[in-house]
């Protein structure tokens, strides 16, 4: 027991050196590319050219596809004096070994120009026969790479099994990497620096000046999966007296990035965000369709966080959840048969903070109207709504305490029967389009609040009236 404990508490202790070891993990510099085996075998590297074996044959029953065991990928730097750094790719391999296997090939494509560089490892004949069923693990260091490049990474055994493969997609650091903007002579040779003239809503850009450099690009594009354009590049050429460009925007998002490249072939991109830390505005992409009376928000950028319907009782104060109303904001959210009250707003939480937008509350939406009177039999108040359409009420008797939400009881609904021909000034002057008379005794609790509800839509923000004093009580809620 005493024995146990210890490994426990050992595995943790290496556990914890671990990952203290991986957070502060740096590229890593090599003096040499090349190609290592596991401690035991005799291997051999060859760069492969060998087409053949693309093709693969079938695979003998003792051949499991699970023989290829792991594809580790990471990138290298490989420094040399006042030369700066050239970028390496590292494939860690491990298989399993089997007598009908001579070694093992990888394989890096290039998914921009599709260009492909293979190597392989052969295991020689003797060591083979020697240490079947070991586990042979293979260092490949030797694939030059470039800053940003996006590759696809193939591992297969030779000769080349069907369906014993492993695949890896790989993404190559890019110049916003410390140690690659530090060390590879690409990042720093053109960096362009930027400021950002709100007042006349454009950026204006500085291009590097390299004597005998190509000409120039310089772009706005907004960062989804891609950057896609906004607007047309501007090419800034190598005797072009100013170097400063102004590429107007119309709204300061935070996908709303620079990107500056020299006009030649594969060209590293380098790119800025200058309002990267503004969300604002993310916000007000907020639709209402009439029609079907849905409400909808689609983010002009990428985004993580949540989104919901919620109602504010009135100016500043807290807004309350609606059930089931909960989205992911990731992309466009839609909320069918709306209410358009006032009240009724939309809640954005994200890990950094929450914002409240209340489309309604502008006042030229039709909305309903309730109103609390004393009603002219005794010992009964009057609720009253008014409607600009055909609509389904319920009153709510509610007891309120500290915590959201109150306690509240379904009371007696209301059906409005609106005449086309009435306009909305007449339901308000003139026009008591439905009512329900309610018990005084029960109305007039302190701490009781009579909250009204449209019932014919799927989301509605209620109505509520508290603490009627009910010796002359009239309220209205808008």
């Amino acid at each position: 027991m005493h024995t146990g404990r210890m490994l426990a508490g050992r595995a943790v202790v290496l556990l914890s050196l671990a990952w203290s070891a991986h957070r502060s993990l740096a590229i890593p510099q090599i003096a040499e590319c090349g190609l290592s085996c596991s401690q035991g075998f005799a291997c051999e590297s060859r760069v492969n050219w060998n087409i053949f074996n693309s093709f693969c044959r079938p695979p003998p029953s003792s051949v499991s596809p699970s023989v290829l065991e792991a594809l580790t990928l990471s990138t290298a730097m490989k420094c040399a004096p006042n030369d700066g750094c050239s970028l390496l790719l590292r494939v860690r391999a491990s298989l399993v070994l089997h007598e009908s296997l001579r070694g093992l090939e990888a394989c890096s494509m290039n998914l921009d120009t599709q260009e492909t560089q293979c190597q392989s490892v052969r295991v020689s004949r003797a060591s083979r026969h020697r240490q079947v069923g070991w586990q042979l693990q293979v260092h490949f260091d030797c694939f030059e790479v470039s800053v940003a490049q996006s590759l696809y990474v193939t591992l297969r055994t030779v000769p080349h099994f069907c369906g014993v493969q492993l695949d890896q997609q790989y993404h190559v650091e890019d110049c916003r990497d410390e140690d690659v903007g530090r060390n590879v002579p690409v990042c720093f040779a053109g960096k362009f620096s930027y400021w950002a003239d709100r007042s006349r809503k454009v950026i204006l850009v500085q291009v590097p000046e390299a004597p005998g450099a190509p000409d120039y690009y310089v772009r706005l594009c907004l960062k989804w999966f891609t950057c896609d354009d906004v607007g047309v590049p501007v090419r800034v050429t190598e005797n072009q007296m100013s170097r400063t460009v102004s590429l107007p925007y119309s709204q300061e998002l935070p996908c709303l990035c620079l990107e500056g490249w020299f006009a030649t072939p594969d060209a590293v991109r380098m790119q800025a965000c200058p309002f990267e830390d503004e969300t604002e505005a993310l916000w007000d992409a907020i639709r209402y369709h009439p029609g079907d009376r849905a409400l909808s928000w689609e983010p002009a950028c990428p985004v993580s966080g949540h989104v919901s319907l919620c109602w504010r009782p009135g100016p500043g104060a807290l807004c309350h959840n609606l059930e089931h109303s909960g989205r992911p904001a990731h992309r466009r959210v839609q909320y069918p048969s709306v209410d358009t009250q006032p009240r009724l707003c939309l809640k954005f939480s994200t890990s950094r903070s929450s914002w409240v937008r209340c489309p309604f509350q502008e006042g030229h939406f039709q909305a309903w109207k309730m109103t609390v009177r004393p009603a002219a039999s005794q010992g009964h108040l009057r609720v009253t709504f008014f409607s600009p359409s055909a609509a389904h009420f319920q009153v709510h008797l509610c007891h309120q305490r500290k915590k959201w939400p109150p306690a509240c009881r379904p009371g007696p609904r209301a059906t409005t029967h609106a005449p086309a021909s009435v306009s909305w000034s007449d339901f308000v002057t003139d026009l008591a389009v439905a009512f329900v008379d309610i018990p005084r005794e029960e109305a007039c609790v302190p701490n009781t609040c009579i909250q009204g509800w449209r019932t014919d839509v799927t989301f509605s923000a209620p109505h509520q009236l508290c603490d009627l004093h009910c010796t002359a009580t009239q309220g209205t809620a808008d």
